[in-house]
């Protein structure tokens, strides 16, 4: 099986996406969880950019890393300055990494009317500065800059750029779309052309401005190339770079070549998911392989097709990249897909059970009313436990006030007072909160916790309000989901009302209620 190595710049090009901002602890748990993958570059940084690039330089040279060569990333000498004498490639040096990565200029018009300087002088900083690290012992990987536009607009001067670096000893040469623009024909044409003239290693640097990066990407493997380099979910500058969560299962499932330790590939939706959340970006559900959406079905043709034959709506096995199949309950799904939940439920029941057609009647009396359990699974098992008398309220609200305070002191504008019943026991209580549904919650949990303790480990991880009917105006119809998660689980209720703070309600009290079934069912099996 012959091998792609995957160059990661999550941390380099990664970083640069607007509202992605690492630490230097960020960065160091993103390294070892790339290595744990298999990657074999992880791109870290410009040692000479930043103090907190030198700091992670520093603590990264302490990890122990099994799979991964961690790259200091850097640009050619400047115009008229010795490369000795060069700040930016002396950091490089003193980054202590064994491999680094030289951008340098293959657009003529770039060199002249972005550089100011001529295109000879260069060449000359291309091989002056790749001859300078190749002396001292290091991997040189030389990123050519805006390659395929170049060669569009002078081919042979392109060429000559990768020329001064092959010369010069690089290791690998890298061909970069930088502008995102070039579609897959061209790309597999000029990569074709470079890696029959060059017996360097071809890299292949792909931007998504087109949404190409992906199959711009494919096309140069095919062509000849035996490096990619991407980010983890695609993250990247204006419309991001190539996304690696794609091109290593195309890659390695598709197209046979080994990118990572087969073994490893069930770990790529927990990596997409860790990277999203630790650069405090929301996750892309919709993401091919990794996403949630993924490998959801929800008409029930489509379900009861992938129930017979996977493969039929299932391009690969959802296990093989660490994802899952989601059944989407609907009242489109079909019957068998509710019997299959109101099965974990009651499994005696049959398609054809009153039971079951009365599930299925209030599924579509529900969505008619704007719920919606596609993503609310958790509200819908109550529903059906309290069509099937499986269902024991474990309080009941007797009222509850919601005071706004305006203006807002020390993030605190929201006051809720609540009284509930627990068996023949009342409970009167009120906290203050930012806003109102927030005052709510902890009001609800402050009461609540005197008679469930275990309420205490749930934590709101969501809060998400969709408008249903916006021509009413103020008057409209709002559907609130909440996710909610504890040590051991995380599950999404829903509620819809015309009153977004009772809607919110609604969806509180299944947060909780969940919670407090799934502890009972716990301790019933133990």
């Amino acid at each position: 099986m012959a091998r792609i190595d995957i160059y990661d710049s999550t941390l380099r090009d990664g970083a640069q996406a607007q509202g992605i901002s690492y630490s230097v602890e960020d960065k160091v748990r993103i390294v070892e969880r790339l290595d744990a993958l298999g990657i074999r570059y992880i791109e870290a940084g410009n040692p000479g950019s930043n103090p907190k690039d030198l700091e992670f330089f520093s603590r990264v040279g302490e990890l122990a890393l099994k799979n991964a060569r961690i790259i200091a990333f850097g640009s050619t000498r400047k115009v008229g300055v010795a490369v000795e004498d060069d700040v930016n490639v002396q950091s490089l040096l003193l980054a202590g990494t064994r491999s680094v990565a030289i951008f340098g200029k293959c657009w003529d018009g770039q060199v002249v009317g972005i550089l100011r300087t001529s295109l000879e002088e260069n060449l000359n900083m291309i091989g002056d500065t790749i001859r300078h690290l190749k002396q001292r012992g290091l991997e040189v990987i030389f990123d050519a800059e805006h390659f395929y536009d170049g060669y569009k607009a002078n081919p042979d001067y392109a060429l000559k750029a990768l020329a001064a670096a092959a010369d010069a000893g690089v290791d690998c040469l890298c061909l970069c779309d930088t502008n995102g623009g070039s579609f897959p024909e061209e790309i597999y044409e000029i990569t074709g052309i470079v890696a029959r003239r060059f017996p360097t290693a071809i890299g292949i640097h792909c931007h998504n401005d087109g949404e190409l990066a992906v199959a711009n990407s494919l096309m140069a493997v095919k062509a000849g190339a035996t490096q990619v380099q991407g980010t983890i979910n695609g993250f990247g500058e204006r419309c991001g770079n190539a996304n690696l969560c794609s091109i290593i299962p195309n890659l390695q499932l598709k197209l046979g070549f080994e990118c990572i330790p087969p073994q490893n590939l069930g770990q790529l939706t927990a990596l997409s998911n860790f990277v999203s959340e630790t650069a405090n970006m929301t996750p892309n559900e919709k993401a091919p392989f990794v996403g949630k959406h993924a490998f959801s079905h929800k008409g029930g043709m489509h379900i009861d097709a992938v129930h017979k034959n996977p493969a039929s709506y299932e391009h690969i096995h959802p296990d093989s990249v660490g994802n899952s199949r989601t059944i989407l309950m609907s009242e489109v799904a079909g019957r068998s897909t509710l019997l299959a939940r109101i099965h974990a439920i009651d499994p005696l029941l049959h398609r054809d059970s009153m039971e079951t057609l009365q599930v299925m009647d209030r599924l579509k009396q529900l969505e008619y009313e704007g719920y919606q359990f596609e993503t609310a699974e958790s509200s819908f098992e109550l529903v059906v436990r309290k069509i099937l008398g499986r269902y024991q309220p474990f309080f009941e609200l007797r009222e509850f006030k919601v005071i706004a305070n305006e203006p807002t002191a020390n993030g605190v504008n929201s006051t809720a007072m609540i009284k509930i019943r627990v068996g023949d026991l009342e409970e009167i209580t009120a906290a203050e909160g930012d806003g109102p549904v927030n005052a709510l919650d902890l009001a609800m949990r402050k009461a609540l916790e005197r008679f469930f303790p275990a309420i205490k480990e749930v934590k709101l991880t969501d809060y998400k309000v969709r408008v249903l009917n916006s021509d009413a105006a103020s008057a409209a119809k709002v559907r609130v989901l909440i996710e909610s998660t504890d040590h051991l689980e995380s599950w999404t209720t829903i509620g819809v009302s015309t009153d977004i703070i009772n809607a919110s309600w609604l969806a509180l009290v299944d947060a909780v209620e969940y919670k407090l079934v799934r502890d009972q069912e716990r301790l019933a099996r133990h």
